[in-house]
């Protein structure tokens, strides 16, 4: 998605050898018409498989999966990082270590938004090392939901998380694929669309 790869080169900042930073259009402050565009992308490579709910994990990727779920016309779920006192139904749960933030999380989401009759589409803005998206899979397998796929705003393809999610069967559709950084700058892979 060539809008997408634009903004990550004048905007994205590399941190290190593996984090890129995207603070000013995705992680943090929103860019919507950029989100828009991500959601009709989504929209259009998904249009005929029959999704009935868009999925993903709190916080970064609920943006996004909004707008697909608004472009597809069905309800977005995000898995929640901490229970609080209104989840008092049967949870569906998964442990999922972050990249970022170095930390092991409990997501979860109400099994009463979920069932076996659910087509489900998984959108997140980043796969790194595939532990959020393979949580997320734990937990629609859990709910006996279908997966027509996982869609991600940024994969970084240098690391392992495409080859652990594909080998589950479920396929991968990343707008902007990173093979790695080079002092400071990203390059850049084919993306899936």
């Amino acid at each position: 998605m060539e809008a997408l790869v634009s903004r990550i080169k004048r905007d994205g900042t590399v941190l290190g050898d593996d984090i890129l930073k995207v603070d000013s259009f995705l992680t943090h402050q929103v860019d919507p018409k950029l989100m828009r565009q991500i959601g009709q992308t989504f929209a259009q490579k998904f249009a005929d498989s029959g999704i009935t709910k868009v999925v993903t994990i709190e916080a970064s990727g609920n943006v996004p999966a909004a707008y697909v779920a608004e472009e597809l016309d069905v309800p977005m779920i995000f898995a929640k990082k901490a229970k609080n006192v209104t989840m008092n139904d049967e949870l569906l749960t998964a442990e999922v270590y972050s990249f970022t933030k170095k930390i092991t999380s409990t997501v979860q989401i109400s099994r009463k938004f979920l069932s076996e009759n659910d087509k489900v589409l998984i959108i997140d803005d980043f796969l790194a090392n595939g532990q959020a998206a393979l949580g997320l899979i734990n937990i629609l397998k859990e709910a006996g939901a279908q997966i027509a796929g996982v869609g991600i705003v940024i994969e970084k393809s240098f690391q392992t998380g495409r080859a652990l999610v594909e080998e589950t069967g479920i396929p991968v559709v990343s707008l902007a694929r990173i093979a790695g950084f080079d002092q400071g700058q990203v390059i850049f892979a084919e993306a899936d669309l």
